[in-house]
């Protein structure tokens, strides 16, 4: 058993059993309201109606003036809304999760959170062009379609999503709630801190806090996508642990026969056994020769070998050397 303190940094050996949101009615509902009421808060800009009073009254009240001890504590505080800062501390502890959980889900829905985020409030800021306290040019003007990027509030949009998506991968009841109420804690503060400081309107904030609930509220329906890019990102990580695998080495004795030989030399024994004609053929295509040791003879159980001659043809008028075997006179045969 481990004692060491690394023990308690081991992954689980079974992730939790994870509860995936799902579109209910309540869910339909929640979701067609704040669509509604983000409509409603556009509307009331684009017509110049009591919010945009309310916005001037707010403006020209300078919070940051009447209470300016707060100043230096804000400053810091409105960071929670950034989505740089933010989402980085929320990723790191997330693929902790994920590591943890043998699982990508979790990082895998922040990016979606993410993307929708700066697609859906990039998109509204951009075409509505609406310019922030600090450059307005006309008391009581929406400051609509002048080139501005300020509604709807991209701080407090960020720090519901970014917040709340810790609240939404939740395993347990319990914690979502806590998670929760520290998210809408935090996206709230967040939202007035803006308006304390005069970068934004109180209607951007509003807007703001819409733009966040509607991504959390239709997350569920990403699910299906984010299930499947999990899939085909562990597929592809499958596959280049199989290239990058060795391939398994045969292990073989010093000065031993090698594995190629050895398969060759049970082959030939057992040609025996059958009716082949030919000799065995190896994996090159030529005759296998076995290596097994063979018996050791002396000279004089050896077969005789009978030399194949001289290679100069025989003439018929040359005569044989003299000392040789041959030079001795053949004997007539007799008749009796």
């Amino acid at each position: 058993m481990r004692t060491d303190i690394f023990a308690r940094l081991d992954r689980e050996p079974e992730p939790p059993k994870i509860e995936i949101p799902r579109m209910s009615r309540h869910r339909i509902a929640l979701f067609g309201g704040t669509l509604a009421f983000y409509l409603a808060i556009v509307f009331a800009v684009l017509v110049s109606s009591w919010l945009v009073a309310l916005d001037w009254k707010v403006m020209l009240f300078r919070p940051y003036q009447q209470w300016p001890e707060l100043h230096a504590f804000l400053d810091y505080y409105v960071v929670l809304g950034q989505r740089g800062p933010t989402a980085v501390m929320v990723a790191c502890w997330l693929g902790w999760r994920s590591w943890r959980q043998h699982t990508l889900r979790p990082l895998l829905t922040l990016g979606t959170s993410l993307l929708l985020l700066n697609v859906t409030v990039g998109a509204v800021k951009i075409g509505l062009g609406r310019l922030g306290p600090h450059y307005a040019t006309q008391i009581g003007s929406a400051e609509m379609f002048a080139g501005g990027d300020i509604f709807p509030s991209g701080h407090t949009a960020n720090a519901v999503v970014t917040w709340g998506i810790l609240a939404y991968l939740a395993t347990t009841p319990r914690a979502r709630r806590y998670l929760s109420a520290l998210s809408a804690t935090v996206s709230l503060g967040v939202g007035l801190t803006t308006v304390y400081i005069g970068t934004h309107w109180l209607s951007d904030v509003l807007l703001g806090w819409a733009a966040g609930l509607l991504i959390m509220l239709g997350l569920p329906w990403f699910e299906p996508v984010i299930t499947r890019a999990e899939a085909w990102i562990f597929a592809v990580r499958e596959q280049w642990r199989a290239r990058r695998r060795p391939a398994p080495v045969l292990p073989v004795a010093v000065g031993g026969p090698q594995p190629v030989l050895l398969a060759q030399s049970l082959v030939i024994e057992g040609a025996g056994d059958t009716e082949e004609t030919g000799p065995p053929l190896g994996a090159a295509g030529h005759a296998a020769v076995s290596t097994r040791p063979r018996a050791h003879t002396v000279r004089s159980e050896r077969t005789p070998v009978t030399p194949a001659g001289s290679r100069r043809p025989p003439h018929a008028d040359r005569a044989p050397r003299a000392g040789t075997a041959n030079t001795t006179p053949a004997r007539p045969l007799g008749g009796s």
